[in-house]
Formats: C-alpha cells, structure tokens, sequence
C-alpha cells in the first residue's frame, strides 16, 4: 500500500546501518494524521486497518520498505560527539508524494539500533504526544517542520526515572540529514562519503545550487527563515546540537521544547540547559555557530585553502543580515505592517521592552492587538498606551492591517501547561481526550472558537511549567 523510492539506502555503506524496528507487544493507534495522509498519497483507511497499525508499531515491514539507522555525530552544548546516529529511530523509508515531493518515512521510538549506545532505542508516551501536538501546531502556522503522521502506543513500558507506557511516532519529513550528518564525515576526513552527501543535498533538497558554497548559503538562507519563525512565536527548541539542525530547514527533534507564556527574552525551559546556551534570544546566535561547524566540513570540498575559508566564513556571516530581515518583516507582520520600514524596528522594540518589564504574555499581547485587548496583558498601562498611540498612526491607512495580523498571530499555541494535562491525562488514566482537543484546536489557530477559549488562557501561578525534559 506505500510504493517506497529510497534513495539514501542506494547511498554506499557507511551511511547507516541497515536495522528492523523491534516488534511490540499490544500496538494501539492513538493519532492518525488524515490530512496529512492524503498530502503524502497514502490510504489513511489502511493506515488505521490492522495491517497499517502492524507497520505504524514497528511489527511490520510493507513491501520495498528498506529499514536502516543514520548514522551521524554532533555537538551537543559545544562539545563534539564524534557517533551518535538514529538510537531510537528507524527510517523505513522515503516515498514521493502526488505532487512529486520527496518525504521520509521514520520510526522514532522503534527500538534499539547499533547507534543506541546502551539506551532502550524506546520512546515513552508524553514525548510522543508533545512532538505530534508541535509539529502539527508549526505546519499549521507554516514554520517548516518534521511531521507527525500517527503515535501509536506499545502495551509496554519504558524505563526513565519510573516506568512509563511506550509509544512509537511516525515522523514525516522532507529528510532526516542534519548539520552532525555531514560531522561525522568530516571528523573521519573521508571526503568521498562528504562529498556524495552534498551532492545528494543539493539534488534532493537545493537543485539550484550546484556547488558546495551554494549549498552552504542555501541552508543559511533556510535556517534564517525558520529561526525568525521561532522568534515570532515564542518557540524554544531547548536543544540546538548540531545533531538536531536539519539542513533542509526543517524543525527537528522538539524533546524539550516549548513556549513562552510571559515573555521573558532569556527564557529557558529545558532541564539540561542550565547554563541557558539555547534560550530563546540565544537561538539566532546558535544557528551561526552551528552553521560555522558545517561550513568547516564544506570547506575541504570548497578547495580547502584560505579562499575556501574565506568564503565560507563571508556565508556563515550572511546569516544576521537575512535573519534580521526575516525577523523584521514577521514582528512588523504581527504589528499589522505588510510593508515594514526600517523605522519599524523601534516601534517592535519598544513593545517587546515593555512586555518585558512586566511579563506580559507573548502570544496574548499579539492576538489582542487586533480585539483591544492587549492592554490588559500589561502592568505599565500608560506606557503600552504611549506605545498604541504610536503604532495606531503608523497603521492608519493601512487597509490590510486587520487581516496581516489575523495571519501572523495564533489565538491559541500548545500551552505547556495544557500539553503536560494531556500528556498526564494519557499517562495516568489512558485518558486521550484533551489529546485530540488539543490537536483539533492548534490545528486551526486563528480561529476564534468559544469551545476552545480555555485553550488561549494564560496558566494560572499554579499551573505554570517551569522545566521541560527530553523523556530519553
């Protein structure tokens, strides 16, 4: 039922190791993405038949699927991890959709591979169920992103700090390659396999560039993009390794992430970033970094000499430029300005300072721009007044300003405390309905909708999340 063209298993040995999901117990389907079955050709009726679950779960193998585990290295918070590769995951493999697009098909908690390094290769409930609710939530508002076509649970459980129930995610995406893929060449300096995977990239992902430095600057250009989407949501990833930079510009691996609710530019969740490395005003800067360790890989096939150099680091410093731009035009959009100024910025920033001063909520104060309402986000109401009189004259005139910000600003984003509710829900008691709330409602988030006005709440001080974990 899924015709599978897989081209990277054509790729030669060395780039992944060739693994079977590990069967599970008792598979249930929990999720199944309908739209996006049919975005991908797919019968989502056989989906969600027994012979699809069987497959979803990891039991079984449709015809022309070829399972393998990619390998890759990375650096994780500054440090080089020479092999990490897919330990959870498995890519049963990539099929072509009706409009010609190429998409992976992957496994991600499918069990242990030889790149597990001594962990279960599993993947427990709540991470499946954050992973499916974000990355739908980011499709939906047009951040690139991985896919969630379905979370099934296993009958299993998981061993973490306790025991908890498994499930398995099927991810989608245009590809798996990461910024730690072309690492992991390059620190073993086999230029072969280095270059056959850029070449690869660039047909697969970037047909216009045909050399290295063409490719380089194809992903600046599409990191900049996605990162100025983050910024304009609030959204911190809470793991920026290397290993988690797609170079296709897509959103990958969400584990720790979220949202803010007051907006705090230095904001942190993630457990393991206690030095704050990958907070959300840190993110822009991340991405240089990143993308400076894949320029050094490139550079040996850019002829590897001070030319080389020079010109991977004149794209690498390209990044601000286009990020700034991107950044502009999207904070300018949530103002209500299709055609921003230059002169914008000031205005942007005088209203991110006061939402600052007084941890006003990011999403509520732009969804309430266009209802009267974001006042009452504020502490310093005199002074968001001085700021309205301001941005009221700029957008006078302005015919289209209603419907810009209609687009650039959610109702509802997945609160962090309303997807821990879930997740507990589902843990606790197999309870899967504020689930499937969650997912209707952030699949449609401009929409104002009483049954889901909860939803665009604010957590109460006793409901706000404070940390969040990977769950590997």
């Amino acid at each position: 039922m899924i015709q599978f063209d897989n081209s990277y298993a054509r790729l030669p040995e060395g780039f992944f190791t060739r693994t079977a999901p590990t069967p599970v117990r008792d598979a249930r389907l929990v999720a199944l993405n309908r739209p996006l079955a049919e975005r991908l050709g797919l019968d989502a009726d056989w989906l969600a038949g027994p012979e699809g679950l069987q497959m979803l779960a990891g039991n079984a193998l449709p015809d022309g699927a070829e399972p393998i585990a990619q390998a890759y290295a990375g650096h994780q918070f500054g440090g080089f991890s020479p092999q990490l590769g897919d330990g959870r995951a498995v890519l049963l493999g990539e099929i072509v959709a009706p409009d010609g697009i190429r998409f992976d098909i992957q496994l991600k908690g499918a069990g242990p591979t030889p790149f597990s390094r001594r962990g279960d290769g599993r993947a427990w409930l709540g991470p499946v169920l954050r992973e499916y609710l974000v990355s739908e939530f980011m499709a939906a508002f047009g951040i690139p992103t991985t896919r969630a076509l379905a979370a099934v649970s296993t009958g299993e459980q998981v061993i973490r700090e306790q025991l908890l129930p498994g499930a398995v995610l099927t991810r989608v995406a245009s590809s798996h390659i990461r910024v730690g893929t072309f690492e992991f060449y390059a620190a073993r300096g086999d230029l072969d396999r280095l270059r056959l995977l850029a070449q690869h990239v660039m047909a697969r992902h970037y047909p216009d560039a045909k050399t290295p430095a063409q490719l380089l600057q194809a992903v600046v250009d599409a990191q900049a993009a996605t990162i100025a989407g983050w910024m304009g949501l609030g959204f911190i990833h809470g793991v920026m390794n290397t290993d988690n930079m797609s170079v296709s510009g897509e959103t990958i691996d969400y584990g720790p992430c979220a949202f803010m609710d007051g907006y705090k530019p230095a904001q942190v969740f993630s457990s393991i970033d206690a030095g704050g490395r990958y907070a959300w005003n840190e993110q822009p800067n991340i991405a240089v970094w990143n993308l400076a360790q894949l320029a050094s890989c490139l550079v040996p096939l850019m002829g590897n000499d001070d030319a080389a150099v020079a010109e991977a680091t004149r794209i690498v410093h390209s990044f601000p430029e286009i990020y700034k731009a991107e950044g502009h035009r999207r904070f300018a959009a949530k103002l209500g300005i299709s055609t921003p100024r230059p002169e914008d910025q000031a205005l942007i920033d005088r209203l991110l300072d006061l939402m600052a001063a007084g941890r006003a909520d990011f999403t509520r104060v732009f969804a309430g721009l266009s209802d009267g309402t974001a006042r009452d986000e504020f502490t310093d109401r005199d002074g968001y007044d001085l700021w309205a009189r301001d941005w009221q004259a700029r957008i006078q005139g302005l015919a289209d300003a209603p419907a810009v910000m209609a687009r650039a600003n959610p109702r509802r984003i997945p609160r962090n405390h309303r997807i821990e509710q879930a997740i507990a829900a589902a843990r606790d008691d197999g309870d899967f309905t504020l689930f499937h709330r969650l997912d209707a409602a952030l699949r449609d988030p401009f929409t104002d909708r009483a049954e889901w006005d909860d939803l665009a709440q604010a957590p109460l001080a006793d409901e706000i999340v404070q940390r969040t974990f990977c769950g590997t």
